[in-house]
């Protein structure tokens, strides 16, 4: 990726160019210590004047009324905010008229920005005063006030903080009175500018140092540059959070959001004061202290999935490489490219207008459909649809254009969704909420409605990022997430009971991908690379787990890589410099998902044989994943031979106990119990009417009280209760205590051999009704 830069032959402006702002994506304002504002079109090439401001008016930054806010346009969004060193901020209308000007700070006015909703504008100057003003320009509150000038001033991506500089300090303030404020030392030399992206929530800042650094919003270090040769007197934040610009002397670099460098340009054009994305992301412009407006778009982006690796070689033309037969395609488009995404065979690209859509089987007849509005923020790919997010809603489509859901809940604002916070599979969707960082919100994908009963899912701390995992049944949906203290957790997305059942199935986990083509999850935790071949195991074996886990070091990835691609059994990670790595994982586990999933149980068995004649270290792996899977779909005949290869007696002993069982119910019921749904197995037992294996449950667990219960409730098998009871406490050396057992126990004489014959009879009485009824006459349904 790099930047294509254009400079006019002659500046425009007399003087330097203070600040720069975009109207439209190819519409500019530029203002300059010449009192002039002019209007730049980038698609007729022409420079108009706008106003020339009065002789005393020096402007120090500029910055547009937000355009619109979850879809919807602002009356005000024809104007902007203008600070000037006579301590005044004005407002200005597009056509130049100033509305109102506001006597704000003694000094110099040095920044001024409006918040992501357009309620409130907050001003710093030379006097160390932060102001926060109401839309019409009234003043609400002085939030801060300190000995030194405030150069940079930044809202948090809630609107409820303000980032400042203080020297060499940065201070995150929210606008709530007593509310704890975060500051620490960030530079050596003096701050001169700040950002902070509501998409990623990270913070930039540049100064006297000559570094420029990227921080989380805790305050912690992301990233520090290598000093230049001169202070970096602006950094800006491309809209979507992915990329930023650096500015310095003679000096324009372009980054990825972890701080290193795509490109960097040695134009001519001084000083770069201030920089400007463009609402769709793919242009900037810089003010430049020899007068000039520099111009720069963003090409050379690439993609890449499987054979096929496709370059943005111009603003408007795509080139696709076949890298198997050396084939070359070129694409080109009506507008300006703006997001593209290769994923499942299917290139899907938005331009200004439009939205393409190309099989990688056929380059030369796309699918073309316009679009509602042209920013599009975001480009999500399942294999049988995709997602669009722009600023007024989702929109998933299928690959042949044709719209299939916009799923909305309450309070959604699309701008701020990244890969991290929406994920999607065939038929679900899932989205993080802004509002309350612990809930994920949950669709159906073809509906659009919420799935199941409506509830979102709730975690106990906020939730960082999210992913569905993509291939099986709808009922075995899974998403995993990790929170805010870096733990893996894992759950079924539809509910089942109660209450939704989420495990934690890793620590320290930076980053995180399932694979496209089976359900086999990768992370990075820690200083190990992990890959869990089965994830599901916590629910069916959760002893298990370790078994199924490949892990390796971790070291050569060095500090917080990135997993971008997990495709087939090749994984894709990008290294804290940019370097990408690519790994390779055995191919054979992503097999036996395959022949589970077809119910090819004796090729499964096969596959793992042969693994192990390969004397490879991972059949212990493949034999246990085995047995996890066999269990899962009930298939106790595999799972005793996937357990016996790996030595786990006592659970071949178990599975031997529930084949011999006399009736289907009581066989189901015990494979939930080997799988740890107690409850579960109970109410299967109590619903098919094997009251006394129900009871008998419950005593081989110790759950005595709920043994009791049944019995109590049902009237029958008291006795049964308090003899196994008093046998237990016999064996441990201890006298009854609890109140109910021993009410019950009065004047109630214990006879095993009644017992025995009683438990006799209840054995084949299920045994004539599994003859009488072969098929099973009740079932519960299993979270797995």
């Amino acid at each position: 990726m790099r930047l294509k830069t254009s400079l006019s032959k002659e500046p425009k402006h007399k003087e330097l160019v203070s600040c720069v702002g975009w109207t439209t994506a190819d519409e500019l304002y530029s203002c300059s210590d010449d009192h002039q504002i002019m209007k730049w079109n980038l698609l007729t090439s022409e420079t108009t004047r706008v106003v020339k401001l009065p002789d005393d008016i020096y402007p120090i930054d500029l910055h547009w009324f937000p355009r619109s806010i979850g879809g919807k346009k602002q009356s005000q969004a024809e104007s902007f905010v203008l600070t000037s060193s006579d301590g005044k901020f004005h407002l200005i209308s597009k056509l130049g008229r100033v509305e109102k000007s506001v006597e704000a700070h003694c000094g110099a006015v040095l920044a001024g920005r409006w918040n992501y909703e357009g309620t409130a504008l907050v001003t710093v100057g030379e006097d160390g005063q932060v102001k926060i003003w109401s839309k019409s320009g009234m003043l609400r509150s002085t939030l801060a006030q300190q000995g030194t000038p405030v150069y940079s001033v930044a809202w948090g991506p809630d609107s409820g903080k303000v980032l400042y500089t203080s020297g060499k300090q940065l201070i995150i303030k929210p606008l709530q009175p007593n509310a704890k404020v975060l500051q620490w030392k960030a530079h050596d030399g003096l701050i001169l500018k700040t950002d902070w992206n509501s998409v990623n929530d990270l913070i930039l800042s540049a100064g006297e140092d000559c570094k420029y650094k990227v921080w989380d919003s805790y305050g912690r270090l992301l990233y520090s540059s290598q000093p230049h040769e001169y202070p970096i007197t602006s950094v800006a934040w491309a809209v979507d959070g992915e990329l930023f610009a650096v500015g310095s002397f003679h000096t324009l670099r372009l980054c990825d959001k972890t701080g290193w460098s795509y490109a960097l340009e040695k134009p001519n054009t001084g000083s770069i004061f201030n920089i400007a994305w463009s609402i769709d992301g793919t242009q900037l412009a810089g003010a430049c202290g020899n007068g000039h407006v520099i111009f720069a778009h963003v090409v050379e982006q690439r993609w890449e999935w499987k054979n096929f690796e496709i370059t943005l070689t111009k603003r408007r033309t795509m080139e696709v490489h076949n890298v198997i037969n050396d084939a070359v395609d070129l694409l080109e488009f009506r507008d300006r490219v703006i997001k593209a995404s290769l994923n499942y065979g299917h290139l899907v690209v938005s331009t200004s207008l439009q939205c393409y859509v190309f099989s990688t089987k056929n380059w030369n007849t796309p699918l073309i459909f316009d679009l509602k509005e042209g920013t599009v923020s975001l480009i999500l790919q399942a294999e049988r649809h995709f997602l669009l997010v722009d600023g007024g809603g989702l929109y998933l489509y299928s690959y042949e254009g044709r719209l299939i859901s916009s799923p909305k809940f309450p309070g959604m604002r699309t701008d701020i969704l990244n890969a991290q916070t929406v994920s999607l599979s065939n038929d679900t969707l899932a989205v993080k909420d802004k509002a309350d960082e612990k809930v994920i919100y949950i669709f159906e994908a073809l509906s659009g409605k919420p799935l199941g009963d409506g509830k979102p899912l709730s975690h106990k701390t906020e939730i960082v990022e999210i992913a569905l995992d993509q291939k099986g049944l709808t009922s075995e949906r899974k998403i995993a997430f990790i929170d805010k203290n870096r733990d893996l957790y894992i759950t079924s997305v539809k509910r089942f009971g109660k209450e939704q059942k989420i495990v934690k199935i890793g620590t320290m986990v930076q980053t995180l991908a399932w694979n496209d083509t089976s359900n086999i999850l990768c992370g990075i935790q820690d200083t190990r690379f992990t890959v869990w071949y089965y994830p599901n195991t916590v629910y069916v074996d959760k002893d298990l787990l370790p078994k199924t886990l490949y892990e390796k070091d971790a070291s050569e990835f060095s500090k917080n890589p990135q997993i971008v691609h997990f495709v087939g059994n090749q994984i894709t990670i990008r290294r804290a410099d940019g370097s990408l790595i690519h790994l390779s994982i055995s191919p054979y586990p992503a097999i036996l998902h395959e022949y589970v999933s077809s119910s090819k149980w004796e090729d499964a068995v096969r596959l793992c044989r042969f693994v192990k004649a390969t004397a490879t270290d991972e059949d212990q792996t493949m034999w246990a994943c085995l047995a996890a899977m066999a269990v899962a779909n009930k298939d106790m005949a595999t799972a005793e031979i996937a357990y016996a290869s790996i030595g786990e007696i006592d659970k071949v002993q178990y599975i031997n106990f529930i084949k011999d069982l006399p009736s289907k119910e009581s066989r189901m019921a015990h494979i939930l119990l080997f799988s740890g749904n107690t409850q579960e197995a109970e109410t299967l037992l109590l619903q098919t009417g094997l009251i006394y294996q129900a009871i008998q449950v419950n005593i081989n667990l110790y759950n005595w009280d709920r043994a009791l219960e049944l019995a109590v409730k049902h009237k029958t098998h008291v006795d049964t209760v308090l003899a196994y009871r008093q046998k237990f406490l016999e064996d441990f050396g201890k006298k009854e205590t609890n109140k109910r057992f021993l009410q019950y126990a009065e004047g109630l004489e214990v006879d095993w051999n009644k017992i025995k014959a009683k438990i006799e009879m209840e054995i084949a009485k299920e045994r004539e009704r599994a003859a009488a009824s072969p098929t099973v006459r009740a079932s519960v349904t299993v979270q797995q």
